[in-house]
C-alpha cells in the first residue's frame, strides 16, 4: 500500500510538471536569451539553452518537493519515536509493578508456607506429647509421689554385658534405652567403662529396699541417701545407677573414678544429668545416680550451669514434647 501510494504521488507531481513546464516554455522561448555568455550562446543553439533551462527548473521543483515530503516523514518518525518512548517507558512501568506484586504474591505464599509448616510442627508436638507419659519429667525427690499402681508404659531387659551383675535382672524405659547403651558404649571407646547396677524398680522393691537401708543404717542415715517408695526416680524407669570395676557396689570412692569424670564431661550429651550433685537440698551427694531428662533439656542445663532440681516444674514440662528427640 504504501509503494502504490508513492507511485501516485510521483505521478502527480509528473502532471504538474506536465501543466506548468509549457508555460514556462513558452516564456523562455518567447524572451530571448541575452545574458548568456557570447561563446555559449555560439556555441549551442537558443532552444537546447532553452529547454535545459526548463530541465533545470523542473529537476529544482522535483527536488524541492521531495525535501518537503522527507521532512514530513522526519517529523512523523519522531513523532513514533516519542510515542514508542512513551509505550516502552509505561511498559517498563507496568513490567515493574508486576514485579513487585509478584516479590508480594511470593512473600505472602512464602509467609503462609512457614506458618502452616509451623502449624504442623505444633500438632505434631502435640500429638506426640500425647503418647509421652507427664510422668517423666516431674520431680520426685520429696516434691511428687508415686502411687504403688504406676509402672512405665514400656520397659525393656538391659543388655547384662552392661551390668555389675550379669546375672540380675535390670530394666530401663525402652525410649531411654538407645540413649543408655549409647552413653555406655561411648564410656568404653574412652577408657572409662561403666558399669550399671540398677534401673527401674517398682514401688513394692523400693519399699523393701528402705526398709532394709532404714534396718542397717538407721532411719536417720537412710533417709539421706535412699528416698521413700512413690518418691524414687527409679519407679520411674528414666533413672540409672552407675559404679565402675574399681569401686564397689556401695559406690564407695565412685566420684574420684575416671567414670564419674566421664559422666561429668559427657552424661549430657546423651540426655543424663546427675540429679543429686553436692549440697543438694534431697539427698547426700550421689554421684551414681543419673536420670535420663533428654538430650535438650539436658543441654540446657550443662550450658547454664544448672541441675534438675534448681529450675521449675513449668519449665521442666517444656521439654516433655522433645524428651525422646
Amino acid at each position: 500500500m504504501a509503494t502504490i501510494a508513492r507511485a501516485i504521488e510521483i505521478i502527480l507531481i509528473i502532471v504538474q510538471l506536465y501543466l506548468f513546464l509549457p508555460i514556462l516554455s513558452l516564456y523562455v522561448i518567447i524572451k530571448p536569451v541575452n545574458n548568456f555568455p557570447t561563446s555559449f550562446s555560439s556555441t549551442l543553439p537558443p532552444f537546447i539553452i532553452r529547454a535545459l533551462i526548463v530541465i533545470l527548473i523542473a529537476l529544482l521543483v522535483f527536488g524541492a518537493h521531495e525535501y518537503g515530503v522527507l521532512v514530513k516523514q522526519n517529523s512523523a518518525l519522531n513523532n513514533n519515536s516519542v510515542q514508542l518512548a512513551g509505550e516502552v517507558a509505561s511498559l517498563e512501568r507496568q513490567l515493574s509493578k508486576a514485579k513487585d506484586e509478584g516479590l508480594n504474591l511470593s512473600n505472602t505464599l512464602q509467609s503462609k508456607e512457614e506458618s502452616l509448616a509451623n502449624a504442623s510442627k505444633k500438632v505434631s508436638y502435640f500429638e506426640k506429647l500425647r503418647t509421652i507419659d507427664p510422668e517423666f519429667l516431674k520431680k520426685y525427690s520429696k516434691v511428687y509421689f508415686l502411687n504403688e499402681n504406676y509402672v512405665p508404659p514400656k520397659l525393656v531387659s538391659i543388655d547384662p554385658k552392661y551390668l555389675a551383675n550379669p546375672d540380675k535382672l535390670a530394666q530401663i524405659h525402652a525410649g531411654v534405652w538407645f540413649y543408655l547403651q549409647q552413653m555406655m558404649e561411648a564410656a568404653r571407646s574412652n577408657n572409662a567403662s561403666l558399669q550399671l547396677v540398677s534401673g527401674y524398680r517398682s514401688f513394692n522393691t523400693q519399699t523393701s529396699l528402705k526398709s532394709n537401708y532404714k534396718v542397717v543404717y538407721g532411719a536417720g542415715t537412710a533417709n539421706q541417701f535412699s528416698a521413700d517408695q512413690g518418691y524414687s526416680e527409679h519407679q520411674l524407669g528414666t533413672a540409672v545407677d552407675l559404679t565402675t570395676a574399681s569401686s564397689t557396689a556401695t559406690f564407695v570412692g565412685f566420684e574420684k573414678t575416671t567414670g564419674y569424670k566421664w559422666l561429668v564431661d559427657n552424661a549430657y550429651k546423651y540426655g543424663f544429668v546427675l540429679s543429686y550433685p553436692p549440697k543438694n537440698a534431697y539427698y547426700q551427694f550421689e554421684p551414681w545416680h543419673w536420670r535420663f531428662v533428654g538430650y535438650h533439656l539436658a543441654i540446657k542445663l550443662h550450658d547454664d550451669g544448672r541441675y534438675f532440681y534448681d529450675l521449675d516444674q513449668r519449665d521442666i514440662d517444656a521439654y516433655l514434647g522433645s524428651l525422646f528427640d
